[in-house]
């Protein structure tokens, strides 16, 4: 479970030198910098409690099922529901625009309540990440969970990413569409996370 310290105020560290690459293949990469956003309590405080989430379903063979994590979804013009998450994305956009070629622009949010809520593997394809490379950038809030990625063509080692409270993971080059990523259902003790994803415009 996660220990929270009162009263740290949020603070966004550098990203330039500090952000560890790791290759994939097929042209994929993943970047990891672990505790991208220190004393981030108050962030994970108002997702937790000021955040609007909800609950959505989906078809699933001959019916329909409840999605295992309750989302919210924020496009360019809306406000993020803490300052940090509107400063966070515009680092990224800057450090990240000579390569991407474009600003982060909307925040897909997941609130993972316990260890039973899960995201399957997927890539995030809808839209033009089907057929561009792009990014997407991940900043966890809460307790830690486990972010698998596996490549869709198969032969390799699944790679486990730890993600903890205020840990960055971004996912670029042909990421989206070569590799899957997943969280995984835990029979262990876990509390709360929410994952912020960072995207480029037209990418789901």
């Amino acid at each position: 479970m996660l220990d929270l310290m009162d009263g740290a105020a949020a603070t966004i560290t550098p990203l330039p030198g500090r952000l560890v690459r790791h290759s994939l293949t097929a042209g994929a990469w993943v970047d990891v910098l672990p505790g991208w956003v220190s004393g981030s309590d108050e962030i994970f405080e108002t997702l937790l409690t000021d955040v609007d989430w909800r609950a959505e379903r989906r078809p699933m063979y001959d019916g329909v099922v409840d999605i295992p994590r309750l989302l919210r979804w924020y496009g360019r013009d809306d406000r993020l529901p803490h300052p940090a998450l509107t400063e966070a994305r515009d680092r990224l956009s800057a450090h990240y625009r000579p390569e991407l070629g474009e600003p982060f622009a909307t925040a897909g949010m997941c609130l993972y309540r316990d260890g039973r809520d899960s995201v399957a593997w997927h890539g995030d394809t809808l839209g033009r990440a089907a057929r561009e490379d792009t990014m997407v950038a991940i900043v966890s809030f809460g307790s830690p969970r486990t972010l698998l990625l596996r490549p869709r063509a198969g032969g390799a080692q699944t790679l486990r990413l730890p993600q903890g409270h205020g840990d960055l993971i971004v996912m670029g080059g042909s990421c989206q569409r070569t590799w899957e990523h997943a969280i995984l259902k835990t029979a262990k003790p876990v509390g709360p996370r929410v994952s912020v994803q960072f995207r480029p415009i037209n990418v789901a």
